[in-house]
């Protein structure tokens, strides 16, 4: 079913690349409500233990269970690219949005296209046309127009280092998760892998909050208020729907070229924040999405 979907739909991976970059804009605008207040251990471990929910209540309408007939090898290999891209790689993105602020955050994030270029090249031989490698550039290039701050005054030396650490951590530990997985993914329905790399996250969240000196801190971190709707909305676009989108345009689209229309995410944040924030968009915003959309068309026709 899914190889004559991709089949009959022209460009069906990179189509699914772009609508996850849409859905994880509007559930950072969720995130965005629900406001800054969980421990990025705790937001991470809650919005993994939903998506797990609603991958198991998924699964049997699409004839799906945990324990299908896969090599050992395939479920140890997405239990680790679990562990890496789900588990540590976002608690150290909350980690750096937390200290960096969206803004510079976004520029951070640039490191994620070039990082699953590199890796995709060195375990997957995938390579790019000189069109396509511009179209990354310029896909980056007005993710760095949109997110640059003027100024950092607001930030200690030590507070920028560690955020743009901890984000470029984020970024080259989520790149090698999926590049791993690929090969896997390949072969197996999207949403069985999904299922199982969440259970990896899981796997390493669970032991590291339960052993945390601070536990009892980042689990009351997770305090019921009025904001949690957006939370849980939140969760759910970006855990779930965006989850699958994200692999299955891993799936049917080049990996390098995927991970770039991944990226104009950044793009429609802003858009986004401008329709349901009301947050304007300058002249420096505007040239931002038209990079962004020119990059998105290199990347994809060329």
């Amino acid at each position: 079913m899914e190889k004559q979907a991709a089949a009959a739909i022209p460009y069906f991976g990179e189509t699914l690349a772009v609508l996850t970059a849409m859905v994880w804009g509007i559930a950072v605008i969720f995130f965005k409500k629900s406001g800054e207040t969980a421990h990025p251990l705790a937001l991470n471990l809650f919005k993994n233990l939903l998506a797990i929910v609603l991958f198991l209540l998924t699964m049997p309408f699409f004839g799906e269970t945990i324990f299908r007939g896969a090599p050992t090898k395939d479920f140890l290999i997405l239990l680790l690219s679990g562990v890496l891209g789900i588990g540590l790689a976002d608690t150290m993105f909350f980690k750096s949005l937390n200290m960096l602020g969206a803004g510079l955050s976004a520029v951070v994030d640039c490191l994620y296209s070039p990082s699953v270029i590199v890796m995709s090249m060195i375990w997957l031989g995938d390579r790019l046309s000189f069109m396509q490698y511009l179209g990354v550039v310029t896909i980056i290039s007005g993710v760095l127009v949109a997110a640059t701050r003027k100024s950092r005054a607001h930030l200690t030396p030590k507070e920028l280092f560690w955020g743009i650490f901890w984000g470029a951590m984020a970024m080259v530990t989520m790149a090698v998760g999926i590049v791993i997985a690929k090969p896997v993914l390949d072969r197996s329905p999207i949403i069985w892998v999904t299922e199982i790399r969440l259970w990896g996250g899981i796997a390493v969240l669970a032991p590291i909050i339960l052993f945390h000196p601070g536990r009892k801190a980042i689990v009351g971190s997770l305090r019921f208020s009025s904001d949690w709707k957006y939370f849980i909305l939140g969760s759910i676009a970006g855990s779930y729907i965006s989850l699958v989108l994200w692999l299955a345009g891993m799936k049917y689209a080049q990996t390098s070229v995927a991970a770039a229309l991944n990226q104009t995410s950044n793009i429609f944040i802003f858009v986004f924040a401008a329709i349901f924030l009301h947050e304007p968009i300058n002249h420096r915003r505007l040239l931002a999405i038209l990079l962004g959309i020119a990059g998105t068309l290199l990347v994809t026709f060329t």
